[in-house]
């Protein structure tokens, strides 16, 4: 199987690709050049019967050139780090176009192509439920009408459109992915680790996780299983509430958790990305995955801290 993947330098795209390589498929890692580049030529690292393509992409040239010929799968993974900077409006005009901007490129892309391939698994985000307090959500839930609810609902509309040109599509709405390396759970290791660690806010608000090779696991179900279509929970079955989360990180750590963070203090720091991801409630539940019988690796939260923060 040849999967092309977006955004492959990033915690899920690294992972992703290094697990197909490494099952003997073909990877073509299309990458941003620092300088818009068109028709770059790829490289390869072969691992006995597997091949690696790192390829120089520019969106808008608007092609994929002979790194789509053959490809069986798309993973759309681009996009500006949600939590690599205050949101200014120059911030959130980054993050929007660096998702709808490269995701309508290569829909363009896509359409160009005489063999196009079955499957475009596009990433999108819980965040497009918006705060829920405890609501239980699933795929089938209103989107929410805050920033982020918004910047994913328009995201998921520009993959959509791949539908058209006879593409299955699965839109990924990925929650907090658990990783020693990466994501949300890297960052509160260090106070953690220091003793500083503590609920945020009310600790009230619902976390909907999943650990990383589960993530892995998911779209690699979404690429293989046909009746995977539309949206799609990425999350584990057992979302808990912030301060739950908190006395399981610090259990597994051994270390205190005696020092919450009240909410003013986040809006201070972070302004209106606190709200939006530290404060705001979302209890998701993978209704579609556990429907077509996707069987967790992780699906009990402590069991899957103890497993993350012991892999290397």
């Amino acid at each position: 199987m040849k999967v092309l993947i977006t955004g492959s330098t990033g915690l899920v795209g690294t992972s992703l690709a290094s697990a197909l390589a490494r099952d003997g498929h073909t990877v073509c890692r299309l990458i941003r050049p620092q300088s818009a580049v068109t028709g770059a030529s790829p490289f390869a690292e072969i691992h006995g019967k597997t091949e690696r393509f790192d390829v120089a992409w520019n969106p808008a040239a608007g092609e994929l050139g002979g790194a789509g010929v053959g490809a069986d799968a798309v993973v759309n993974l681009a996009g500006a780090s949600i939590a690599g900077g205050r949101w200014t409006k120059a911030r959130k005009e980054l993050l929007r176009t660096s998702r709808i901007d490269t995701t309508r490129a290569l829909i363009n892309a896509l359409a160009k192509m005489n063999a196009r391939p079955r499957v475009l698994v596009s990433a999108s985000a819980i965040g497009i439920y918006g705060h829920r307090g405890g609501e239980v959500l699933t795929e089938e839930s209103k989107p929410g009408t805050d920033f982020l609810a918004g910047l994913a609902r328009e995201w998921e509309t520009e993959a959509l459109k791949a539908e058209a040109l006879g593409i299955r599509v699965v839109l990924a709405r990925f929650g907090i992915i658990l990783s020693r390396h990466g994501g949300a759970l890297a960052k509160m290791l260090l106070p953690f680790k220091l003793g500083l660690g503590g609920r945020l806010g009310s600790g009230k608000q619902w976390m909907s996780w999943i650990a990383l090779e589960d993530v892995v696991g998911v779209v690699r179900f979404a690429i293989e299983n046909g009746a995977v279509r539309g949206a799609m929970n990425v999350v584990a079955p057992q979302p808990v509430q912030n301060a739950e989360f908190t006395k399981m990180l610090a259990k597994a750590l051994r270390r205190p958790a005696f020092f919450p963070v009240p909410a003013f203090a986040l809006r201070l720091t972070l302004g209106e990305m606190a709200d939006a991801l530290l404060l705001s409630s979302q209890r998701v539940t993978p209704q579609v995955l556990e429907k077509l019988g996707y069987r967790f690796l992780h699906a009990d939260l402590s069991a899957a801290l103890n497993a993350v923060l012991q892999r290397r």
